[in-house]
């Protein structure tokens, strides 16, 4: 992995506003207070331009900012300032008061940068697919699991994500995800700043995905001598010391290898076997998957890098096995950090015969719009039966007023979309109980619909019972299909 990509990892947790624009015209009016509020609290607010406008009593003050955008004192003692247009999505920041770090006592903490960060949430048009809705939900449950391969605590936190039926069916066992944070960050991440719950939650609602169990814990990250880490700790080194991305690495996987996985198989009904489990992460969680996994294939068959560096041919030359063991390469990044580098590389992996998707978050950095959507794109691919093209996300341009274009689709060498029911705008579920997907990427075109037909020899004739008609589709036989 370049250097430069390690060391861009760590960025997006530096500064509070990421991805400014250059110039500051006067803001619209038209300021709602942001949904990461604390209760009762009017500011921040934010604007339809994705600005935000901060607002801090403090009358002894000298100098306050917020993140980058410093405030100005009213004759009143309170300070107001409003930020240039922001990407969407989650960011971090903090308020500088007079040389001093504090979190805004206006908004919820999230923590980020090793420490609980203030947090604003700058609405994204393509919100809906991480979006709370009237669906079956899954828990998360906090646990405790024993720990003593690092010598330093008697037992570890990890959250823990169920599918909505899990209790419903106590037969029934589930793969699994480890889900990995980035540096600065911990086992709160992904479930508060990353939503991964109600993503999975929507996804399954709408047949797109597999369920699964999600395992989530701190990943050792902040214990080296990196911006802010606490020197000593297992993944130390200190000054002049080892990578301090390998040797965290290391020390983590103890205990995930060691520890967590044996507790998480012992305790929840999964499919303990190597095809059903799967590690992905976001930045130097990424990195830490690429390390672990390469080094444990005969644990892990699906690996996702978010933001977290690439799996290069040599890497699949480099380690025995890997063509027959590994099922899901994902890769993916910001439109705004490296996107010639990922494609470049799915396109060498694509040469060297290993299937492989690539994924470029549209208009966005290294940042948790970028992570919640390689998640969407991530978990349709994760422990299918057959290859399935995944549902893209879309994105908007960078101008308020301009409308959204359409985000490309992940990149998956080698992968075929399972047949489509014609016409349909809803996947539907056969008498098999196996889940087909709606129609997926037809424009224009007319749908007839026979509901009353007869179809002999199967039991799921609504499978069948539209079709597609236009001048430009091409049309093909399909088994038992139109």
């Amino acid at each position: 992995m370049k250097t430069k990509l390690a060391l861009f990892a760590l960025a997006s947790l530096l500064g509070g506003q990421p991805c400014l624009a250059q110039t500051n015209p006067p803001p619209a009016e038209d300021f709602k207070p942001s949904t990461l509020n604390q209760p009762g609290q009017d500011y921040p607010q934010v604007n339809p331009e994705r600005r935000v406008r901060y607002r801090v009593v403090a009358p002894q003050a000298q100098s306050i900012s917020a993140g980058r955008t410093s405030l100005t004192k009213g004759e009143d003692g309170v300070w107001v300032g409003t930020s240039q247009p922001m990407d969407e999505g989650f960011h971090y920041y903090h308020l500088t008061v007079d040389g001093g770090t504090f979190n805004d006592p206006g908004t919820l903490n999230f923590y980020g940068s090793s420490r609980w960060e203030s947090g604003i949430e700058i609405p994204a048009h393509d919100q809906d697919f991480y979006a709370l809705k009237d669906v079956p939900h899954g828990r998360i449950q906090q646990v405790l699991f024993p720990s003593k391969l690092t010598n330093t605590v008697i037992a570890r936190v990890a959250y823990v994500y169920t599918p909505p039926d899990y209790d419903k069916d106590t037969t029934k066992r589930y793969p699994v995800l480890y889900l990995q944070h980035g540096w600065g960050e911990n086992e709160h991440a992904w479930w508060n700043q990353g939503r991964a719950n109600l993503i999975l939650d929507n996804l399954l609602a709408e047949g797109k995905a597999e369920p699964f169990i999600i395992v989530m814990t701190y990943g050792l990250t902040n214990e080296g001598p990196g911006p802010g880490g606490r020197r000593g700790g297992p993944g130390g080194g200190g000054r002049g010391g080892a990578n301090p991305f390998a040797s965290a690495a290391a020390a983590f996987e103890q205990v995930l290898v060691g520890e967590l996985i044996p507790y998480i198989d012992t305790n929840f009904r999964t499919l303990s076997d190597q095809p059903h489990r799967a590690m992905a992460g976001l930045s130097m969680g990424g990195m830490e998957t690429k390390i672990i996994t390469l080094k444990n294939l005969d644990k892990f068959s699906h690996i996702g890098l978010f933001s977290g560096g690439v799996i290069t041919p040599a890497d699949v030359e480099n380690t025995p096995g890997f063509k027959e063991k590994v099922k899901v390469v994902f890769c993916s990044c910001g439109s705004k950090e490296n996107p010639g580098n990922i494609n470049a590389n799915q396109e060498a992996l694509d040469k060297a015969g290993i299937k492989n998707t690539a994924y470029v978050s549209p208009n966005t950095a290294h940042e948790f719009l970028t992570w919640r959507r390689s998640l969407h794109q991530f978990a349709q691919l994760l422990f299918q039966d057959r290859p399935v093209v995944p549902v893209p996300t879309r994105a908007a341009t960078q101008t308020g007023a301009a409308p959204p274009t359409p985000a490309p689709a992940a990149t998956a060498s080698a992968a075929k979309a399972i047949r489509l029911k014609a016409g349909k705008s809803e996947p539907v579920k056969d008498a098999e109980g196996n889940v087909w997907l709606a129609d997926q990427g037809f424009e224009g075109g007319q749908t007839i619909e026979r509901p009353d037909i007869q179809i002999a020899n199967t039991k799921s004739p609504d499978l069948y019972r539209a079709e597609r008609y236009s001048m430009d589709s091409l049309l093909w036989p399909v088994t038992h299909g139109k």
